[in-house]
């Protein structure tokens, strides 16, 4: 029996303390550590990283432990900035990196991707956000990309005072922290903003294949709109899951702070959508690209009718500003589709 809701039909209401609860790392990266880090011998790059990373969570915090003798007399620690950033291609393991050293760092510790530390700004406030997170020894920023000069400012702005507050920050992205922005906006009009961010980090470089320059996977062919129902009894016996039609779903996510997607989709074990369509507006695709990655966090796998997933996005979005973010999502929810469509109906 399969019990049917639908997130249409949601409106969570979620408190500062539950929103700053979700920040942790996905189910995907729950329980790695350096350990289980694999380096590819043939890039010393990577096994190099593990060892800077290491160090970085050893120092996380130790500036308020052992009290004022241990700080007077301790040998110097060489001087570094306040965050460390891991620059480097799509698939060589920066994520599983960054959580390994959340895991490794006391707390209080944050751990979230770019997109939702700015959605927790425009939940809170800057200022709020500041103070909030300022009480953290460590906040670790996932996917790091300036899409923005907006971004670029507000990114540029906490950080400073997360680092003036004593705060350790790491970060990971494909793209060094100087060249932030680039092919997006006019990034010499905010070199002093971008360089502020540049200035908070050292760069750790990690080298290896990058498994995304191999293009999309193609998207399983989505299901006829009368199947839908037969194969979510196939597929998800037992389970909770929401059934929406898409459009009803994409209208109502502009009526609910993409910081709280994550509490949108609690609970929620598979989604069936019917008559996904392509979707024309940029700001309705970047709310669905955030919704995208909570349901990939947790892996909750989709069957959907009407147009595949790698139409899910114009062809003018595939290619503009935003490319990455598009790819990322039609690369998740393709990988979700494959996970529901597993085997053959019963």
């Amino acid at each position: 029996m399969v019990q049917i809701e639908q997130l249409a039909a949601r409106t969570p209401a979620v408190s500062v303390e539950e929103l700053l609860k979700g920040f942790y790392p996905s189910p995907r990266f729950g329980e790695v550590s350096f350990d289980s880090y694999r380096p590819d011998p043939s890039q010393p790059s990577q096994a190099n990283a593990v060892k800077l990373l290491s160090a970085f969570a050893d120092g996380v915090g130790s500036e308020d432990n052992g009290g004022l003798f241990k700080k007077l007399f301790a040998k110097k620690a060489p001087a570094t900035r306040a965050g460390i950033y891991l620059d480097g291609g799509f698939g060589v393991g920066k994520t599983h990196l960054l959580a390994s050293l959340w895991h490794r760092s006391p707390g209080p510790k944050a751990f979230g991707t770019f997109v939702e530390y700015t959605n927790l700004v425009g939940a809170l406030s800057f200022r709020k956000t500041v103070e909030a997170l300022s009480n953290y020894k460590l906040v670790c920023i996932d996917e790091f990309e300036l899409d923005d000069p907006g971004d670029t400012v507000l990114m540029s702005r906490l950080m400073r005072e997360l680092a003036d507050a004593g705060v350790k920050l790491a970060a990971t992205s494909n793209t060094l922290p100087g060249s932030l922005g680039e092919g997006r906006f006019a990034a010499v009009d905010f070199q002093r903003e971008i360089q502020v961010l540049a200035d908070q980090f050292d760069v750790v470089r990690i080298d290896g294949e990058d498994f995304r320059h191999r293009g999309l996977p193609a998207a399983p062919a989505p299901l006829k709109t009368e199947e839908l129902k037969h194969r979510m009894k196939a597929e998800f016996p037992g389970k909770t899951v929401a059934v929406d039609d898409f459009r009803t779903l994409v209208n109502h996510l502009a009526a609910v702070h993409p910081s709280r997607y994550r509490q949108l989709i609690s609970g929620v074990e598979a989604v069936v959508w019917s008559d996904v369509e392509t979707i024309t507006e940029q700001a309705v695709a970047l709310r669905f690209v955030v919704l995208a990655d909570r349901l990939y966090d947790k892996d909750v796998p989709i069957l959907a009718s009407g147009v595949p997933f790698d139409k899910l996005f114009t062809e003018e979005m595939m290619t503009g500003g935003y490319t990455k973010k598009y790819f990322r999502a039609v690369s998740r929810l393709t990988a979700l589709a494959r996970e529901a469509q597993n085997h053959e109906p019963a």
